[in-house]
This record gives structure tokens, C-alpha cells and sequence, in this order.
């Protein structure tokens, strides 16, 4: 792809997963992390035809208390730097987002985000050969 035929994507967007039921969840696009993180308030594995899946609690909406639970083959488990420098193991899953009108398998990393301001963070290895970043803007991706 060349640099003019990706999709431009404010500093926060709406992304949905058919996966979950097709709920929707308010991104924060962060250049600054490498991948991709979903808010989890609960996270529990258990094993399915001899493999390893986590049944996971979200709270989808910014400010509610609305639960969705669903399950995920765990893709990875990984070792994760967050913002303040503290490094903690975390299941990783894959799945599918529509961003805009652009749908894609996604790799998020597992994580409490209840006292962040978004359930959703969009990394570069996401964003990278499908979207380039306006910082000034937001949601130019459409609603």
C-alpha cells in the first residue's frame, strides 16, 4: 500500500468486533505503544480441546457498568512494557476490528484499564501499512 491510498485515523476513533457481538469500544490511537490493548476487568484461562483460552469480563462503554463476557483462544502471552515502565505478563489475543471500513485480525494484549480514559488502545503494529495518524482530529473514521 502507498502512504496516499491508507485510511486516516484521528488521535481517537470507534472500533468494532464482530467477534464480541459487534460492540463497539472508543479507541485512544497511541503511536507510542507497539501493540494493541483491550480493557479487561477479569481475565480467567481455562482449557478447551487441549488448549490454552482465557474467558474474559469487559466493560465495553466509557463510564458504565455493562458487562460482556466472551471467550478467546489465547494467541500469545507476552511480557509488556506499560507507560510507566512496569513490565507484566500478558495474555494475548487475535481477533477481528472494523475500523472505519477497513476490517483486519487484530493482536490485543489483556489489561485493566478501568482508570484509563479509553477501554482501547490502537498501537503501531496495527496501525502500520493501514493508517496514518492526524493527531489534531478525532473519529475521522466515521461513527
Amino acid at each position: 500500500m502507498t502512504e496516499h491510498s491508507l485510511g486516516i485515523v484521528g488521535w481517537r476513533e470507534w472500533g468494532t468486533f464482530p467477534d464480541i457481538g459487534n460492540e463497539r469500544v472508543k479507541i485512544k490511537v497511541d503511536t507510542g505503544a507497539k501493540t494493541s490493548c483491550l480493557h479487561a476487568f477479569k481475565i480467567k484461562p481455562f482449557q478447551k480441546d487441549n488448549q490454552k483460552w482465557v474467558r474474559v469480563w469487559l466493560h465495553p462503554d466509557q463510564g458504565s457498568d455493562r458487562e460482556v463476557v466472551c471467550e478467546f483462544h489465547v494467541f500469545d502471552r507476552r511480557d509488556v512494557s506499560d507507560s510507566g515502565g512496569h513490565v507484566t505478563k500478558r495474555y494475548v489475543i487475535k481477533t477481528p476490528i472494523l475500523i472505519g471500513e477497513q476490517l483486519f485480525d487484530i493482536e490485543l494484549t489483556l489489561t485493566n484499564r478501568d482508570h484509563m480514559k479509553f477501554r482501547m488502545l490502537l498501537g503501531r503494529r496495527a496501525l502500520e501499512g493501514r493508517f496514518l495518524v492526524n493527531s489534531a482530529e478525532s473519529f475521522l473514521a466515521g461513527e
